[in-house]
This record gives C-alpha cells, sequence and structure tokens, in this order.
C-alpha cells in the first residue's frame, strides 16, 4: 500500500514538473520570466488561476479551453505533462525502491535523476520547436551533474576525478562559447550539443551514453529516410532538433540500465 501511494505521489510531482515544463519550453526563448510571473493566457493574457493550472486535470475539466476567452489550448501542454509523469514514475519503478527497508543512495539518486531528467525534457521541448538549446538550461544540467558529483566525493566516497576532468572540459567549451563564438557571430548550436553530450556520459556512464547514441543514431536514420520519401525537403539534415534526440534517448536509456541493473541484483 505505501509503495502504491508513493508511485502515485511520484506520478503528481511528475506532472507537477510537465506542467512548469510547458511554461519552460514556451517562455524560455522569448527570454520571458519562468518563476515570478504568473502564468496567462497567450491569447487574452488572463492571469490563469489555480484552478486553471491543475496538471491533467484544469485541461480534461475546461475541455481543453481558455476558461476566459475560449481560445483552444494546444494538446501539447497536456501530452507533457501525462509524458513527464510517466517518466517520473518509469525512473522511480526501475530503481526497485523499498520503503521498508529504504537505501539512502537510491534515494539521493532518485532525487537528482528527477531534476536531471526535468532539465532533459525542457531542452528537448525547446529545441523539438526551435531547433535550439536553452543555455539556461543547461547551465542547470551542469550544476545538477556537478552537486551529484559532490555528494559522490563526499558521502559515497565515489572516484570522481575522471569527471572532474568532464567538467573541466565543459566550462573550455563554454567559454569557447560564451567569449570566442559571440564575437564571430557563429551559431554554437554545435558546441553546445557537445556539452549536451558530456553532461549524458557524466551522469549516465559510458554505457549509458552508448545506448542513448544508438538509439539516437537508430532514430534519426528513420527520420532522415521518411523526410527524404515522403516530404523531400532538401534541407532536412539541418533542421534534425538533435537535442531532443538526445535527451529523449537518453531518458529512455537511463530507465532501461536502471531497469536491467535491478534484475541481474535480483538474480
Amino acid at each position: 500500500m505505501e509503495t502504491t501511494i508513493f508511485y502515485i505521489l511520484i506520478f503528481i510531482i511528475g506532472t507537477l514538473f510537465g506542467s512548469f515544463s510547458t511554461l519552460a519550453v514556451y517562455r524560455l526563448p522569448l527570454h520571458k520570466d519562468i518563476t515570478h510571473e504568473r502564468s496567462f493566457c497567450p491569447k487574452c493574457n488572463h492571469k490563469l488561476s489555480f484552478w486553471d493550472m491543475i496538471p491533467i486535470l484544469s485541461y480534461i475539466l475546461l475541455g481543453g479551453k481558455c476558461r476566459y476567452c475560449k481560445e483552444k489550448i494546444r494538446i501539447r501542454y497536456l501530452l507533457l505533462e501525462i509524458f513527464t509523469g510517466l517518466v517520473f514514475l518509469l525512473f522511480a519503478v526501475s530503481l526497485n525502491i523499498n520503503l521498508i527497508h529504504i537505501e539512502i543512495s537510491k534515494l539521493v539518486y532518485l532525487i537528482f535523476g528527477i531534476l536531471y531528467i526535468s532539465g532533459l525534457i525542457i531542452i528537448a521541448g525547446i529545441d523539438k520547436e526551435n531547433k535550439k538549446i536553452s543555455k539556461g538550461v543547461l547551465a542547470y544540467e551542469i550544476v545538477v551533474l556537478s552537486m551529484y558529483m559532490i555528494y559522490l566525493y563526499i558521502v559515497e566516497k565515489a572516484n570522481i576525478y575522471r569527471y572532474v576532468i568532464y567538467l573541466f572540459v565543459i566550462l573550455i567549451l563554454l567559454l569557447i562559447d560564451t567569449i570566442k563564438l559571440k564575437r564571430l557571430k557563429i551559431d554554437s548550436y554545435l558546441i553546445q550539443i557537445i556539452i549536451l553530450c558530456i553532461v549524458q556520459a557524466v551522469f549516465t556512464y559510458s554505457y549509458g551514453f552508448v545506448i542513448t547514441t544508438i538509439m539516437v543514431l537508430f532514430t534519426i536514420s528513420i527520420e532522415i529516410v521518411i523526410r527524404k520519401i515522403f516530404r523531400k525537403d532538401k534541407e532536412y539534415l539541418a533542421k534534425l532538433p538533435i537535442a531532443y534526440y538526445l535527451c529523449i534517448t537518453n531518458i529512455v536509456s537511463i530507465i532501461i540500465i536502471n531497469m536491467l541493473a535491478c534484475r541481474i541484483l535480483i538474480f
């Protein structure tokens, strides 16, 4: 019973994060505040009340329309809330947490994993819509990763020197992105993709990133074939949201690896 309540709570938390992600995906590319300004309808600009922002339920009860101007709300908001709730739930289930004999290390990994996955979802959403990576969210992911490394070093007594080197490389790339490329007015999308790859490789370890890479290549190959056959778009390669595929496949690989690890430990 306690476990069921715990998983329901995780799903609800996921939908709340999903609701925030829809706001972040919409506002960050427009350079709008995501923490202090209340949510509003983009059509009539009416401030939304608490009852308008309950994840999933508000969309269903309002019939997918704004309460005030009756403008249709994009279904992607509902889908992102459901998706994030399910991802959080599957992530928690993959850790096989026993609430009776709870392991602190698993609980800490769950918390950092949720924070990390939340950032990936926002990056994926923005890249899908704009083919752009938010530097703020990327910096957030680096902070989460750094805090997790500090925990591993202090509490778990883990050897993190290799990861410190990764962080040093990330800092160098960030400096190049901020100073050199901005001065030369060069698109920094590729540099940010490399930084994202390093962050994923550190958080999910080498085997996790290998699985992510294989899944990304497979997924992109399928999309390229589909676009070439049906859309005949000559610039489809330039339009591919690489970060979107990296984030989604990395989330899937994390859950798969955790489930396989738990099964190996059981048997």
